[in-house]
């Protein structure tokens, strides 16, 4: 399977995006979150394929910027649809379902078809659940930065605290990923991005 270059992502997000603005948030996250994914898979010494990590981390999010209005207003109440969007967007643009999976399959710890039911999500209810070793890890490395305005990173147990809203489920699910993959050290990656520890 031939997986874009890093290039050829940013020419996507480029065309994808509906403002420079959008372009640099979104964008900037993503290499964030690859940057984290990669620095934990060598860490922990992971066996996993680093370019199909490298390349699902570059484009999870991609379908952010199918949530912004002509105003460039972002649907926030939409939000939990960004996943499925992008998989669609990747999808159409001829990518192969397994670099597909990681907009569908990252949000949260996984959504799974209950949860979907039980809060009345705006998604097909089906299950969102990460499946392999590499959309795990890049599930895990998506919690450590936020998009908010503005950006920040987040810690894990700042993390922990957050998804123990979803349920004690979901909490148990960060613990047993955090044990696998560790904790990263965000302070290189916040001194380079000039965004806040929260």
């Amino acid at each position: 399977m031939r997986l874009p270059t890093d290039a050829e992502i940013r020419a996507l997000h480029e065309r994808h995006a509906p403002s420079e603005e959008a372009f640099d948030l979104v964008h900037t996250h993503c290499e964030i979150v690859c940057a984290i994914a990669l620095r934990l898979a060598d860490h922990a010494g992971l066996d996993v394929d680093a370019e199909l990590v490298r390349a699902g981390s570059l484009l999870h999010d991609i379908g952010v910027y199918r949530l912004y209005d002509e105003d460039g207003r972002l649907d926030h109440a939409g939000y939990v649809r960004h996943g499925i969007l992008g998989h669609e967007l990747l999808r159409a643009e001829g990518l192969p379902e397994s670099l597909c999976r990681f907009c569908s399959h990252h949000t949260g710890v996984g959504i799974s078809r209950e949860d979907v039911l039980r809060q009345g999500l705006p998604l097909p209810p089906r299950d969102y659940l990460a499946e392999s070793a590499e959309e795990e890890l890049v599930m895990f490395a998506d919690k450590f930065h936020t998009k908010t305005d503005p950006p920040r990173f987040v810690t894990a147990d700042a993390y922990a605290a957050h998804v123990r809203r979803y349920g004690e489920d979901k909490a148990e699910v960060f613990a047993s990923m955090r044990a696998v993959f560790g904790v990263p050290d965000l302070q290189p990656l916040a001194a380079a991005y000039g965004h806040e520890i929260v």
